[in-house]
């Protein structure tokens, strides 16, 4: 369960919900120029774009949720269950071109090797995404993806039908089902708007609107990830704001906080309790990595400067938590 979008005001904005039971490890991880990215069947990237994402660090590596890199491309892996499938790696067949990768080096390579949104969808063409688990401590995560830059977005998905590249011109990604049901779903919201609603029921009688926010009656309210993505998206679509950079990343926080999971409210079939664990927002254009948490709604800022792309050693930064509150 998780929410994911792209937000472009003069520049990219790339928001994330981690929607989640519990803690994953998950730390603010910058992965340096020269910190060798290694892969199971790919080779090994010595050198890179530097990278700053949220991600769980398992023997040096960063498993990373989401991320972007120096150029201005940005990924976020969510939440696919029933539907993700990798190829079983007895079955992979060797061919010129071809990238096996395993699904948690997805957003690293990609991100290490590509500068733009064009770039990263020709090597996507090329890429397979095999059963290859970090370790057998570490199983692997069905995922899909959300991959932007400031000119767009794709969602990537591999089912058994094989690994599929849509255009997405929402920019808003959740989980369940495939995409082309959510692209689909989003044409039975075509009466929502911001503004009042006019009266077409019945135009020689005067009945007016007997309160604000009736221009959107129909808008899903539920925490589903249907509901999710269509909130979002008119939330993202009817957003006003300034352009600077401050007031960009509150209104993407706002959007965020528009889907957001409230401990308790959603039970998962096994009985946990999921929740926004985080939520993030990327500024690539300055190299600045938002977050806020469960239990801490202060907003830190974790920003890639040229001193640490140019680092040698992962950098890691722990997340703020518990209540931090302005005393006066």
């Amino acid at each position: 369960m998780c929410t994911a979008f792209s937000f472009f005001k003069d520049t990219l904005y790339f928001g994330r919900n981690m929607d989640f039971p519990h803690s994953f490890g998950e730390r603010v991880v910058i992965t340096p120029r020269n910190y060798p990215l290694s892969t199971k069947r790919a080779g090994v990237l010595p050198s890179h774009y530097a990278i700053i994402g949220m991600a769980h660090v398992a023997g040096n590596y960063p498993l990373y949720a989401e991320a972007a890199n120096e150029k201005g491309l940005c990924a976020a892996g969510l939440n696919f269950p029933d539907n993700a499938f990798y190829r079983p790696e007895e079955e992979l067949k060797e061919e010129e071109g071809k990238i096996f990768l395993a699904p948690y080096e997805l957003i690293p390579y990609l991100l290490g090797k590509c500068a733009d949104l064009a770039q990263a969808r020709a090597l996507l063409e090329r890429v397979e995404l095999a059963a290859l688990p970090y370790s057998p401590a570490l199983p692997l995560a069905p995922l899909h993806w959300l991959v932007s830059d400031a000119s767009g977005s794709l969602t990537v998905e591999q089912t058994r039908e094989g690994l599929k590249l849509y255009e997405n011109p929402f920019g808003v990604l959740t989980n369940n089902p495939p995409f082309p049901f959510h692209a689909e779903n989003l044409r039975q919201y075509l009466s929502l708007a911001a503004p009042p609603p006019e009266n077409r029921l019945c135009p020689t009688l005067s009945l007016t609107p007997f309160g604000e926010g009736m221009g959107a009656m129909g808008l899903p309210g539920d925490f589903s990830p249907a509901s999710r993505l269509v909130k979002a998206f008119f939330c993202k679509q009817n957003s006003l704001c300034s352009p600077d950079e401050d007031a960009c990343v509150q209104q993407v926080f706002h959007v965020l906080d528009s889907v957001a999971m409230v401990r308790g409210a959603v039970r998962t079939a096994d009985g946990l309790a999921d929740s926004t664990t985080y939520s993030c927002c990327i500024c690539p254009a300055s190299g600045s990595y938002y977050y806020k948490t469960y239990s801490n709604s202060r907003i830190t800022r974790v920003k890639l400067t040229e001193e640490r792309k140019s680092c040698t050693d992962l950098l890691v930064f722990a997340l703020r938590e518990g209540p931090d509150y302005a005393e006066e």
